[in-house]
């Protein structure tokens, strides 16, 4: 029976990378690097700030790293107030995991500022029981250890619970917990998202496939799911 559903924040409950790859871009011109979308989804995606800092700024001391990231994701926050938006089907399927007696969790590799202002800004915090920071963690994704903190939380198991993730390093720290993940092709190719071990991959929350799943799943989840014909 499923028991949980555990959601990815950015690129996942909402299209948020669009507006951290605006910010990001501002933000490195004052030290002369110009990212383009591409650099942005293979070195920036579901990865954490201080990881990002050290691979492209790796002179910049950890207190200036900590100050550029900060100052970003302060900016973030600022043009994220008015144009931040759910993913379709979000909010419905929130709902109907609650009227369903399923527990809820968030977890993710965003700042406790940005998390708690996303979630704040849906207005759906108090639908999740648990929100795991990957900061808060000796190791955050692609280790599977935020997704094992999470279920123990909630006491359930990988065969009792469903994932949804939209980046790599989401996809294998939800994979390598054991736990069936559903891919949100926000970010990434559906492809990307099957390679890396994703049993559904869907545009958004309304996806009649998600719908039939979930139906599905009140008896039980599988592994895989058939993948789309690619011709």
């Amino acid at each position: 029976m499923l028991k949980a559903l555990l959601f990815d924040l950015d690129g996942t409950m909402v299209d948020s990378d669009p507006i951290h790859f605006q910010t990001w871009q501002e933000v490195l011109r004052e030290y002369g690097i110009e990212i383009d979308s591409e650099f942005y989804r293979t070195r920036f995606s579901g990865k954490l700030n201080v990881q990002i800092i050290q691979d492209l700024l790796p002179q910049l001391s950890p207190e200036e790293g900590q100050e550029l990231g900060d100052r970003k994701e302060a900016e973030f926050r600022k043009r994220a107030e008015t144009l931040l938006t759910p993913l379709p089907g979000l909010f419905e399927l929130v709902a109907w995991a609650k009227v369903q007696g399923l527990k809820q969790g968030v977890v993710t590799n965003a700042p406790k500022e940005n998390a708690e202002f996303m979630l704040q800004v849906l207005g759906i915090r108090d639908s999740f029981a648990v929100v795991v920071l990957g900061d808060d963690l000796p190791k955050g994704k692609p280790d599977p250890m935020p997704y094992q903190v999470a279920m123990n939380f909630l006491e359930t198991s990988p065969e009792t619970t469903l994932a949804f993730e939209d980046s790599p390093s989401g996809m294998c720290s939800a994979v390598s917990a054991g736990i069936p993940t559903i891919g949100l092709a926000s970010t990434q190719s559906p492809q990307k998202l099957y390679e890396l071990g994703a049993m559904l991959v869907i545009p958004d929350f309304v996806d009649s496939r998600l719908q039939d799943l979930l139906r599905s799943g009140q008896s039980a989840i599988p592994k895989e799911l058939p993948r789309p014909s690619s011709n």
